[in-house]
Formats: structure tokens, C-alpha cells, sequence
């Protein structure tokens, strides 16, 4: 859905790295100011497809710098026009796999593509993490194939990484019996949210939802909308504190997901007052110290623009009349049980 013009001013001043976006659609990217990019003739290794630098999987750790190589290839995902310097790994399974190839801790904002030996392209991804670092889930690997792993940048951008392969682990979010069911409908292609889409719903009255449920599924995700556009589900909620006390919302996922705790109530200044990343399969924890009786803008949604398909996420909410110390998942589903 789009955003309301002012939103869109409003989420346009956040663009720093880090900084969170509530929109369901990817925004511009800001320019790169980064300094020359000066080559150097003693680099690491792996400059093209040709002197690949070899690696067997896993691999964890994996350090270097595309600092001092030359510009060799691109890929849309979705940004174009990079002019930054780009690395080259190579590497053949033995056994038909899935892997997660992330590049966590890298120092720069990156961009990561795979071709197979063909130099088709298989994957690519330039923005994952919120501070424009890449990673690709799931990638599919054929026995025997050779495949190619460039580690690319935006706009010119280039540093140190971090490069890690490494087994698919799936993550399933099982509803527990009798939790209230969010009742979106299934994010299919030219989706509009007339839903749950909140202040990215302008056309719809920006509908927030009532959560209030003790335990709580939902469904996330991402669709194309009516124009083409790669667009996430977001999806909005509204909390009312008890006049005794807190609230504490903990989430799981199975795709890594925000939760943010929003304010003021208000379209056109709203912002995050906090976060928390939940997923895959790893709990987080949110706790709204109220005042008593007020109303709470509660926001979920995928970290990513970039995916396909639905996803589940579960949140437990736990009213608390006098809070001492925050709760764990296996404390809060014991009172449920």
C-alpha cells in the first residue's frame, strides 16, 4: 500500500543506517559518501570467476576486504547502477543442499549474489539487516555443481566482511490450540490491506486491529502489489494497558521479524519508541510500562522488503498487575497450557 505523503516525508528523514521504516514498501536508498576506492595489486584473491578463491562448505568466519578490487559484475536485487568492487568465491557441494549464506558483522553495506557454473543467476540479495547488510536464506544447491558467490556493494560502497555458509535450518511456529487467529486474508499478488495495513492503509481509513488475546497467531509476509511493486505485510495493532499495570508482549517468528512499540497515535508523527527482533525461532520480549489506561500502538512485520509467500508468528500477551522481572516463553505458555 502506499504511504500517505506526509508518512512518506516523515520515514524519508530515517534513512541513516539502522534506522527503522514502517512502510510497506521499500523506500530509495540513500547515497553512498564513501572515500576512493584505490586498487591494490597485493589483494587477497578472488578478483573474477576465473581466480575464484575456493572454499568447502560450511564455512563460518570467513574474513576479507573488497577494498582494492576492481568492479566486475552487478546484479539488480532490487538496486542497480553499483559501481562498487566486488569479490568472487567458488565452491561445489557434494550433496544436493540448502544453505543460508550471511554476511553478519560485515563493516559496509553489502550486496551478495550467486551464479552456477553457467553464470546464471541463482540468488542476490543487497539488504537484509536493518544496517543494509546481506544475507540469502535457503538458497538451493545442486551435487556437483560448481557455483559462484560474488560479494558485491551499493553505490560504490566497499569494506571488510564477514562471510558465512552455511546449512539450512527450517523454523516452524506451531499455533497452540484455542489462540485467537489474526483472520488476514492470504497475501496473494496485487494484495491491498484493507486488513490490519494502519497508517499504510490511507485509503482503507488506515484500520488498526484490536489485540487483546492472552495468545495470538498471525500471518506475515510479502506479495507484489498492484503496480509490480515488492511490498511486506505490516500489520498494526492496538493494545489498551490495564489500569493495573504493564503489558509484556513476547513473539516468536519464523522469518525474522520486528516488533516495535509505536507512538503517538498519530499517522502523521508516528515513530518507533522501541524494538525487538523476534524469529526465526527466537523469542523476544517487549514491555510497555503503560501509563495505566492508555492506548498502545503495537507494529509486526518482516525486517526485509525482499521474499515471497506467508509466514507464521505467535505472540503471547501477558498483562502484568505488578511488574518485577520479565518473563520467559516456557513461564508465560505454561499458564496457558
Amino acid at each position: 500500500m502506499k504511504l500517505s505523503m506526509t508518512l512518506v516525508a516523515l520515514l524519508a528523514v530515517a534513512v541513516s543506517a539502522g534506522a527503522f521504516d514502517l512502510g510497506a514498501q521499500r523506500p530509495d536508498k540513500p547515497s553512498i559518501d564513501h572515500p576512493t576506492n584505490v586498487l591494490d595489486p597485493d589483494r587477497q584473491g578472488g578478483d573474477t570467476v576465473v581466480d575464484a578463491t575456493v572454499v568447502t562448505l560450511p564455512l563460518v568466519g570467513e574474513t576479507g576486504t573488497t577494498a582494492g578490487y576492481v568492479d566486475d559484475y552487478d546484479e539488480a536485487c532490487p538496486y542497480t547502477q553499483s559501481t562498487s568492487a566486488d569479490v568472487v568465491y567458488t565452491f561445489t557441494p557434494s550433496a544436493d543442499t540448502l544453505v543460508d549464506i550471511d554476511m553478519l558483522g560485515s563493516t559496509y553495506d553489502t550486496k551478495i549474489y550467486v551464479y552456477d557454473q553457467n553464470l546464471s543467476l541463482v540468488a542476490c540479495n543487497d539488504d537484509f539487516y536493518s544496517d543494509y547488510v546481506s544475507k540469502l536464506e535457503a538458497v538451493a544447491l545442486a551435487a556437483g555443481t560448481q557455483y559462484f558467490l560474488v560479494i558485491d556493494g551499493y553505490g560504490g560502497d566497499f569494506g571488510d566482511y564477514v562471510l558465512s555458509i552455511t546449512d539450512y535450518d527450517p523454523c516452524v511456529v506451531d499455533c497452540p490450540a484455542g489462540a485467537v487467529l489474526e483472520g488476514e486474508p492470504p497475501l496473494v499478488d496485487g494484495y491491498a490491506d484493507a486488513f490490519n495495513g494502519g497508517c499504510n492503509s490511507p485509503e482503507f481509513g488506515n484500520p488498526i486491529q484490536p489485540l487483546y488475546a492472552s495468545y495470538f497467531c498471525g500471518k506475515s509476509g510479502w506479495y507484489l502489489s498492484s503496480d509490480g511493486t515488492q511490498s511486506r505485510d505490516t500489520d498494526w495493532y492496538e493494545i489498551v494497558v490495564p489500569a493495573t499495570g504493564y503489558v509484556e508482549i513476547i513473539g516468536d517468528a519464523e522469518f525474522a521479524t520486528y516488533m516495535f512499540e509505536l507512538g503517538p497515535q498519530d499517522c502523521e508523527t508516528v515513530a518507533v519508541i522501541q524494538n525487538v527482533v523476534i524469529g526465526p525461532c527466537q523469542e523476544g520480549i517487549i514491555t510497555i510500562p503503560g501509563p495505566p489506561g492508555s492506548t498502545v500502538w503495537f507494529w509486526v512485520g518482516p525486517t526485509t522488503f525482499d521474499g515471497t509467500g506467508e509466514y507464521d508468528y505467535i505472540l503471547w500477551l501477558w498483562l502484568i498487575i505488578d511488574p518485577v522481572e520479565a518473563h520467559s516463553w516456557s513461564e508465560v505458555k505454561s499458564l496457558f497450557e
